[in-house]
C-alpha cells in the first residue's frame, strides 16, 4: 500500500513537474534585446524573433498592463526585452514619444496596429469566402440577368436580382463551389462559395403589389473576378465591416480530433502560410485556436520475412498468394501546425502556420 501511495505521489510531482516545465517560455538564443516594430510587420513574425512557439506570445507579453490592448503595437514603437524578480522574460512596449510608468495607460487612436498574421492572406476568406448549406444557398438571392443581355456582366454593367435590396449596401455575387465532405462520415458539411464579383445597390427594387408588377433590385458591378452568370447567388458584403485580425492564440480546452478536408488552393500539397479547410466547426473551435497538423505513418506488416509496408505486402500478396504475419499500424507524427482564423456551422478556415514537412489534405488535425 505504502508503495502504491509512494507512485501516486511520484507520478503526481512528475506531471506538476512537466505541467511547470511546459508553461516556461523558451527564448532563442538570437533573440534582440530590443526590436523596432515596422510597417508590414506582424504579430507572428515578431514573436518568431522571440520563441520558437510564436503563438505563446501572450505569455512573453504577460498581459502587460501599462497599455489597454496588449496585442495591438504599432510601427515606430519600440520592444523590450526585460526579466521579471522569477527570472521570467517579459517584453514590453515603450512608446515612441511616451515614457511609461505602473500608473500611467496609454490608448492608442492610431488604426494601423499590426496584424496577427498576414492580412492580405486571410482578407479574402474573412471578408467574402463562405461555407453554407444547400439550404442556405437555396434561399439566396440571385442573378436575373443584366442591362444587355451578354454572357459575360462588366464592371460598367447593372445587374438585375430577384429580391429587394437595401439601396446603396454593398453586394458580393457567388457561384456554389465544391462540396465540404467529411472523408471520415461522409457527410457533406457545406459548400464552397466561389467570389465572382462585388457589387454595390443603385436601385432597392420592390415587391410586386395589387397595384404594381415586382420590380428587381439593381446592382452596379464595382469589380469582377469571373464571367457573372444568370443564377449566380448574392450575398450582403462586410467589407465595411470591421475586421478581425487581431486574435488571440489559445489551445482548445477540449481534446479536439478531425481532419483536413480541401485547402484554398488546388495544390497537392500545402506550405506555411496556406489556407486550409477543416472538418469541424463553430461548435469545437473557434478563432485563435492553434492546432497540431499530424500525419499517419505507413503500416507495416511483420511477416515471416520480415517487416514489409502494407502495400507492398498487398502487392506480394497478389504474386505469392500469402505474406502471412500482422499488420501494425505505426504511429501519426506531426507535420506543422495551424491557427483557426474563421469558423463556419460545421467546417473551420485555419491557416499554416508552421511546417515541418508539407501539408497534405487528408492530414489529421488536433491538439499541440
Amino acid at each position: 500500500m505504502l508503495k502504491k501511495i509512494t507512485l501516486i505521489i511520484a507520478a503526481s510531482i512528475c506531471w506538476f513537474s512537466a505541467s511547470v516545465l511546459a508553461d516556461v517560455l523558451k527564448l532563442r538564443d538570437n533573440a534582440p534585446m530590443t526590436y523596432v516594430v515596422k510597417a508590414g510587420d506582424t504579430l507572428w513574425d515578431i514573436s518568431g524573433l522571440y520563441l520558437n512557439e510564436p503563438w505563446l506570445w501572450p505569455q512573453l507579453w504577460q498581459m502587460n498592463p501599462q497599455v489597454d490592448n496588449p496585442h495591438l503595437i504599432y510601427p515606430g514603437d519600440i520592444l523590450t526585452l526585460t526579466f521579471d524578480s522569477e527570472g521570467r522574460p517579459v517584453l514590453a512596449v515603450n512608446k515612441r514619444a511616451v515614457r511609461l510608468t505602473p500608473q500611467t495607460r496609454t490608448t492608442h487612436k492610431n488604426p494601423d496596429a499590426i496584424a496577427t498574421l498576414p492580412l492580405g492572406i486571410i482578407r479574402p476568406f474573412l471578408t467574402y469566402d463562405q461555407a453554407l448549406s444547400q439550404a442556405e444557398i437555396d434561399a439566396l438571392p440571385y442573378i436575373l440577368g443584366s442591362n444587355r443581355a451578354s454572357k459575360s456582366a462588366a464592371e460598367t454593367q447593372t445587374l438585375y436580382v430577384n429580391n429587394e435590396l437595401l439601396q446603396g449596401a454593398a453586394y458580393a455575387v457567388y457561384r456554389q463551389g465544391r462540396a465540404y465532405v467529411d472523408p471520415d462520415t461522409g457527410e457533406t458539411l457545406g459548400h464552397e462559395t466561389r467570389l465572382i464579383a462585388t457589387t454595390r445597390v443603385i436601385r432597392s427594387g420592390s415587391a410586386a403589389t395589387e397595384s404594381s408588377a415586382f420590380e428587381p433590385a439593381a446592382m452596379q458591378v464595382l469589380n469582377i473576378t469571373r464571367e457573372i452568370r444568370q443564377g449566380d447567388k448574392v450575398i450582403p458584403a462586410y467589407e465595411s465591416q470591421s475586421l478581425p485580425v487581431h486574435f488571440l492564440m489559445t489551445q482548445p480546452s477540449t481534446p479536439i480530433e478531425g481532419r483536413i478536408i480541401a485547402a484554398s488552393s488546388d495544390l497537392r500539397e500545402m506550405a506555411k502560410m496556406d489556407v486550409v479547410i477543416l472538418n469541424r466547426g463553430e461548435q469545437e473551435l473557434k478563432a485563435g485556436h492553434m492546432l497540431g497538423i499530424y500525419r499517419q505513418s505507413p503500416t507495416v506488416v511483420d511477416g515471416r520475412n520480415g517487416p514489409v509496408y502494407l502495400e507492398d505486402a498487398t502487392k506480394l500478396q497478389k504474386l505469392m498468394r500469402d505474406v502471412g504475419g500482422e499488420a501494425i499500424e505505426m504511429p501519426k507524427e506531426k507535420v506543422g501546425e495551424m491557427m483557426v482564423f474563421k469558423t463556419a456551422e460545421k467546417v473551420s478556415f485555419a491557416i499554416v502556420t508552421q511546417t515541418i514537412a508539407p501539408v497534405r489534405v487528408g492530414d489529421s488535425i488536433g491538439n499541440l
